[in-house]
């Protein structure tokens, strides 16, 4: 059997930034089995596999080279900024199409944005946010990521790290120095320890310069599912811009993440939240980039 099969860069306009992903734009003929062995034969954070219901509906599934995971989004700006470049979705020429993927984390939006018949943007949106609990206790937290307590926290004042989820669960780390954020040591074997024990995905690290800032700085961590350090996380921006919003350090409504200079991999991940009906609605996106197409015999 013959697939088609991509790799894009997510969260960049050129080729060599953001995160790559795998994208295979359809996997209907494909087992789980052999999902997983693409995923570890291409080794990016994630690979998608998308089976499509009908031109407005897709199903979508994440693999790691290690394991499946219910939500991804890097993966699906890059999934479905290819299926909206290379044509198995229709597009519009100037304007916001609207499609839905449904995941393990749930059937979320997607909106891909056109400008003069080519994606400009594509933006997704995330599980409802959930505030799973602080990290009281952070001997551990600290010992993998070599800081003291006073190390932690929004320019002066000390803030307790939090599990949050918007389709992943993740530690939110705040960190109120951006030397250290950038220097930082890790124990991975410890981040994996700790990620299993507190059943999360892994830690996602940021500097916020100020409070409502509209830039903050931010590095990913996740050794359990076989991903030391990730250039850019959506689902984890998505929770970062929760975190930020519900405690009261950002009042507008969206921000922009800065991620992957330590991997020489910039990205730009654009997060917005808006409350409704006393919950809150998140989206993420950005632009993307194909640099490799082909056809994998299996």
């Amino acid at each position: 059997m013959e697939i088609n099969i991509y790799q894009v860069d997510a969260f960049a306009e050129k080729p060599f930034g953001g995160n790559p992903a795998g994208v295979v734009p359809d996997a209907r003929l494909l087992t789980e089995e052999q999902m997983q062995n693409i995923a570890r034969e291409m080794n990016l954070s994630e690979t998608a596999f998308i089976i499509p219901i009908d031109k407005n509906y897709y199903k979508v599934r994440f693999f790691t080279p290690k394991c499946e995971v219910d939500l991804c989004g890097h993966a699906t700006i890059g999934a479905f900024y290819t299926l909206a470049l290379k044509g198995y979705l229709p597009s519009i020429y100037n304007g916001t199409r609207k499609v839905y993927q449904e995941t393990k984390a749930g059937k979320l939006c997607v909106e891909i944005t056109f400008k003069n018949g080519k994606v400009e943007q594509v933006l997704m949106e995330q599980a409802s946010p959930k505030s799973i609990s602080k990290i009281d206790n952070l001997e551990f937290l600290l010992e993998s990521i070599n800081l003291t307590k006073d190390q932690i926290g929004i320019k002066n004042s000390f803030v307790y790290p939090e599990i949050i989820s918007t389709g992943l669960p993740d530690i939110i780390l705040p960190i109120n120095n951006k030397e250290d954020l950038d220097s930082l040591k890790i124990d991975f074997g410890k981040i994996s320890k700790l990620s299993k024990d507190l059943n999360v995905t892994g830690v996602h690290a940021f500097h916020l310069p100020d409070f409502n800032s509209r830039k903050v700085y931010t590095r990913n961590f996740a050794p359990l599912v076989g991903i030391d350090e990730e250039a850019a996380t959506g689902t984890s921006n998505g929770g970062l811009i929760y975190f930020l919003k519900k405690n009261g350090f950002i009042k507008n409504n969206s921000i922009i993440s800065m991620q992957g200079s330590s991997l020489n991999r910039p990205s730009t991940i654009h997060c917005y939240i808006q409350e409704k009906q006393n919950s809150y609605n998140v989206k993420v996106g950005g632009k993307a980039k194909i640099v490799l197409e082909g056809i994998m015999s299996i």
